[in-house]
C-alpha cells in the first residue's frame, strides 16, 4: 500500500512521529500541498491522508489507483464524500480526539473576554500599574461567570464537555440541538429553540458542524437577538458566522464581545473585518492542537488505516454513498 500524506505539518511539526503509520506501508509525507500539485503527488496513492487539501470530484476522478481516504481531522467537508463513495472509496474521519482541548480553549477565550488577563498583563508590562495612583485598576468591566447562562449550539461530545466546565464555573446550561439526545449526560441542561437560546444566553458557544443548511446562520438577525452584555464563542467552523455582520455587531455594541478560534477562510485574510473589530479575541485555529490531542489523532488515524487494510473500515463517514 502506498500512503500519501498531503498536509502533515500541523499534525506533526516535529513532536508527533509518524511511526504508527509508517509501519503499515510505504509512506510519502508532504508538509503542505498546493492545489496545483495534489494530483501529481497523489497519482500513485492507494491511500490519501489529508486535512485541508480539497479532494473534489474532479480530483478523485483523476486518481484511478485511490482506494481509501482518511482525514487528519474530524471535519470532512474538504472531501466530496459522495464522489468518493460512487467509486467505492471509503472516507474515514477522526472523531472525538480533541474534545477536552477544544473545551479548554473555549474557556480560555471566554475568560479573556470576561477578565482580560492578557490585556491587563500587557498594560502592566507597559508600565500602567507602576504609574497608577491606586493599588488596583482595570481596563474593562470584569465579568463573573457564576450565575450566568451558557447557551451551547450543538450538543455532541465537545458541547457536553463545554457544558461540564461551564457548570463547574456555576453557569446555568441551556442547549439547542437538531435532535435532543435521549441521554444528555450528567450535566443539568435545558434544551430550547435556537432563537430562545440566543435571546437568553449570556454566552453563546457554537459547537456544531457546518452544513449547507446552517452556513452563516449567525448573522445580523441572530446577533440582534442577543443581550448587549453577551459574548459569542466559535470553536466549530468559521463559515457558521457572517463575519461582516459580527464585526458590525461588535462595533455597534450589539453584543459585548466574541472569542473565535476559526474563521471562514484560513489562513485568515488581511481584509477580514474581524481583525479590527472591537472586543474580539482570535486564536489561529489552535483548539485542536495540543500535543495530547495530536497524539490521539495519530493513533486513531493509524487504527482507521489498519482496519481498512484488514477489510473492515471504521469511522467511515460516507457509508451511505458506497456502491
Amino acid at each position: 500500500m502506498k500512503i500519501v500524506i498531503l498536509d502533515g505539518y500541523t499534525i506533526n511539526p516535529g513532536d508527533n512521529p509518524w511511526d504508527p503509520l509508517t509501519s503499515q506501508g510505504e509512506v510519502v509525507i508532504y508538509d503542505r500541498t498546493p492545489s496545483e500539485l495534489k494530483i501529481d503527488r497523489a497519482a500513485d496513492a492507494d491511500i490519501i491522508l489529508t486535512s485541508k487539501v480539497k479532494l473534489d470530484a474532479a480530483t478523485i476522478a483523476a486518481l484511478p489507483k485511490l482506494k481509501y481516504i482518511s482525514m487528519l481531522a474530524t471535519g470532512y467537508n474538504n472531501v466530496d464524500i459522495a464522489a468518493a463513495g460512487a467509486r467505492g472509496i471509503p472516507v474515514a474521519n477522526v472523531p472525538a480526539y480533541s474534545t477536552e482541548s477544544v473545551a479548554q480553549t473555549a474557556f480560555s477565550l471566554l475568560l479573556e473576554l470576561a477578565t482580560g488577563a492578557g490585556m491587563h498583563d500587557q498594560a502592566v508590562k507597559a508600565g500602567e500599574w507602576c504609574r497608577n495612583q491606586d493599588h488596583s485598576f482595570w481596563k474593562k468591566p470584569i465579568v463573573e461567570l457564576d450565575g450566568l447562562t451558557l447557551g451551547i449550539v450543538g450538543y455532541g461530545t465537545i458541547g457536553r464537555a463545554t457544558a461540564r466546565i461551564g457548570a463547574a464555573f456555576g453557569m446555568r446550561i441551556i442547549a439547542h440541538a437538531p435532535r435532543i439526545p435521549a441521554d444528555p449526560g450528567p450535566t443539568p441542561v435545558s434544551f430550547v429553540p435556537l432563537d430562545e437560546l440566543f435571546k437568553t444566553a449570556d454566552v453563546v458557544s457554537l459547537n456544531c458542524p457546518q452544513t449547507a443548511d446552517n452556513a452563516g446562520f449567525v448573522n445580523s438577525r441572530t446577533l440582534g437577538l442577543m443581550k448587549p452584555s453577551a459574548f459569542l464563542l466559535n470553536l466549530a467552523r468559521g463559515g457558521l458566522v457572517n463575519e461582516a455582520d459580527l464585526a458590525a455587531a461588535l462595533r455597534a455594541g450589539t453584543i459585548a464581545g466574541a472569542g473565535l478560534d476559526v474563521v471562514a477562510v484560513e489562513p485568515m485574510l488581511p481584509d477580514n473585518p474581524l481583525l479590527t473589530a472591537s472586543n474580539c479575541v482570535i486564536t489561529p485555529h489552535i483548539a485542536w492542537a495540543s500535543l495530547a490531542a495530536r497524539k490521539r489523532l495519530m493513533q486513531i488515524v493509524a487504527a482507521n488505516m489498519a482496519s481498512f487494510i484488514k477489510g473492515d473500515p471504521i469511522n467511515v463517514v460516507n457509508g451511505q454513498y458506497l456502491r
